[in-house]
């Protein structure tokens, strides 16, 4: 039988992969995170910028074996950096889909939009902040 702390650790070696090369795309090739960003964000180059660097600091954190508190900072950054990238991932969306061709289509764009809250969820059970909805009633 697989243990919970097994799973537990492999998503978030896992999740801490996906931020990390999430974090070196947007500072590698910040072109189409500047395509669907916002046109309220001030700033555009510089939060591409430093929203990578918020990936790669809180992949780091999340992915460390040894510092519980350090790890759990990083699972609650991720949490809240993708609640505050939602409203670009919603604008992407609508951009997309008024396009002539319909861009990525709906079945791109609804699961992604669904699963936002999975990632915030799943950063911050694999950070151990949260046993829900695992936790045992006594």
């Amino acid at each position: 039988m697989i243990r919970k702390g097994a799973v537990r650790s492999g998503l978030r070696w896992l999740l801490a992969a996906f931020y990390a090369y999430a974090g070196y795309a947007h500072l590698a090739n910040p072109g189409p995170f500047l395509q669907i960003m916002p046109p309220q964000v001030p700033w555009p180059q510089q939060v591409v910028f430093w929203t990578g660097i918020a990936e790669l600091l809180g992949a780091a954190a999340l992915a460390q074996p040894f510092h519980r508190q350090l790890r759990r900072a990083g699972a609650i950054g991720l949490a809240l950096y993708a609640l505050c990238v939602w409203p670009a991932n919603i604008n992407h969306m609508l951009i997309d889909l008024a396009r002539a061709d319909g861009g990525w289509g709906m079945a791109y764009h609804v699961p992604r939009m669904v699963m936002q809250p999975v990632i915030i969820w799943l950063a911050l059970w694999t950070g151990g902040i949260t046993d829900w909805p695992f936790r045992r009633k006594n």
